[in-house]
């Protein structure tokens, strides 16, 4: 018998290419803030990415075919006091991102279809309830309207953004400061990374830590994890001797990783996306010049090296497109948005194929952008795995969709109905927004009122002129 020498995978020739220079985005200034986020979040239709803004916090957000040199008055978004940590689009609204900022706040906002003319200065809703920087930010997987937000007070806080009200919470998991935070599929679980070198598998509803590992990675800087489809945790950190290494464990039993590579000897921090229809992670490490990807498989040694896609600059953030916003018919399975000092650079990974038609083994019916659950739905104990779109005949992200804000009546006294543990939005001190909306509220009623005493004086007048005619 022969014995197979090469593992058989469609996998095995993914082959990684830039994008010709007039369809890069030049002439942005990238944020310069020293901070282990992506710095740049895209989705079908928009390209956003922290930028260096004087006086605050700001983010471009541009249209996908806005390729070339953009305006040095290009409007961008700006709200934040103090700069932008983290961006994340919202998976069932291609319209609406949130940013997280130093400034302890995250901020939501909806982004138009057509170029604004200025600056977008006002978030559809605010949210406050850290105390020290917000730097970690992601939108629930299948629930609608749900977000997550983890900062420097050690303080993982689960909002519901249709209504601005604190659902979760997660106050006393943490000692120390948390490095990174991911979903699991149908967002049951939360995997999160720490300083105090724990990584740590959370059910949020139940408010309790289901597993943990101590020093999954031994060395001190930080560490990064996320789910993958079979439900085992992917992470990256550093030796003790301060080489960068990957792992794969299962959560029911972490007392023994299923797998642990060392890499090299670089610093940077290897950012980690997964791609659950392809079981493909692709590590991108800031400060790096290449982007290194692995096949995740049930058999040994588990975690398989494909290649390497390298380039001559390094990266100082990068973007990763969701699978609907890939093109089907170029075989593209994978699209990254990497990031240089001045400007932004597509890199598409595709798999070669002779035959022009759709490949249904590269294609399995991917998440959509409809939400399987509501946010009470969610919170009442019930899950649901995403619902799934076909891109057979490619996709059309949807028309502009409004996200609407119903707060709670911040004049109704009574506590907040849900856990003990949640505290209502309006518990925190009213921002800037809500009390110029407020006065203007006032003044319009104001008017109204003064519009129809004029009004009531006038008939009076009318009446009385009446009568005395009738006499």
């Amino acid at each position: 018998m022969s014995r197979r020498v090469v593992r058989q995978s469609k996998f095995r020739h993914v082959f990684g290419q830039a994008a010709k220079a007039d369809q890069t985005y030049e002439d942005i200034r990238v944020s310069k803030v020293t901070w282990d986020s992506s710095f740049c979040a895209v989705n079908p239709k928009f390209l956003a990415i922290i930028v260096e803004a004087g006086g605050g916090g700001a983010f471009i957000v541009l249209t996908l075919a806005k390729t070339g040199r953009v305006d040095k008055n290009y409007p961008l978004v700006t709200g934040h006091t103090a700069p932008v940590l983290d961006i994340d689009w919202c998976p069932h609204n291609d319209n609406v991102i949130a940013s997280a900022s130093d400034d302890t706040t995250i901020m939501v906002w909806q982004i138009p279809d057509y170029t604004p003319v200025r600056n977008i200065t006002e978030p559809i809703i605010t949210l406050e309830g850290h105390s020290k920087r917000v730097g970690i930010i992601t939108w629930h997987p299948t629930a609608r309207n749900v977000l997550l937000s983890a900062g420097g007070d050690n303080l993982i806080i689960i909002w519901n953004v249709g209504t601005g009200e604190v659902l979760l919470s997660l106050d006393d998991m943490h000692p120390d400061v948390i490095h990174s935070v991911c979903w699991n599929s149908n967002g049951s679980l939360l995997a999160t990374t720490c300083k105090d070198k724990t990584l740590r598998i959370i059910d949020p509803r139940k408010g309790q830590v289901v597993a943990e590992r101590f020093a999954a990675h031994e060395g001190m800087r930080p560490m990064r994890a996320v789910f993958t489809r079979q439900g085992h945790i992917f992470t990256t950190g550093f030796t003790r001797m301060s080489q960068r290494e990957l792992g794969l464990w299962d959560p029911n039993h972490f007392e023994e990783p299923v797998a642990l590579q060392e890499m090299d000897t670089s610093n940077g921090v290897l950012l980690p996306f997964y791609d659950p229809d392809s079981s493909i992670v692709y590590l991108c490490g800031k400060g790096d010049s290449s982007i290194r990807y692995f096949e995740i498989t049930d058999e040994p040694p588990f975690v398989h090296y494909l290649n390497t896609f390298s380039s001559k600059e390094p990266q100082r953030g990068m973007g990763f497109m969701p699978k609907r916003g890939l093109d089907v018919s170029k075989c593209e399975i994978a699209r990254f948005y990497k990031l240089h000092e001045r400007k932004c650079e597509p890199i598409i990974m595709t798999v070669p194929r002779k035959s022009d038609l759709f490949q249904d083994d590269l294609y399995p019916d991917t998440p959509g952008p409809e939400p399987a659950l509501e946010a009470d739905e969610w919170m009442s104990g019930q899950d649901a795995e995403p619902v799934l779109i076909s891109l057979r005949d490619g996709y059309v992200p949807p028309k502009h969709r409004e996200l609407r804000v119903t707060k709670r009546n911040i004049l109704d006294v009574r506590p907040p109905s849900g856990p003990s543990r949640s505290q209502s939005a309006s518990d925190a001190p009213l921002s800037q927004h809500t009390l110029e909306t407020l006065l203007q509220e006032i003044k319009a009623l104001r008017e109204q009122v003064q519009a129809q005493e004029q009004r009531i004086t006038a008939l009076e007048n009318m009446l009385c002129e009446l009568v005395d005619g009738t006499d």
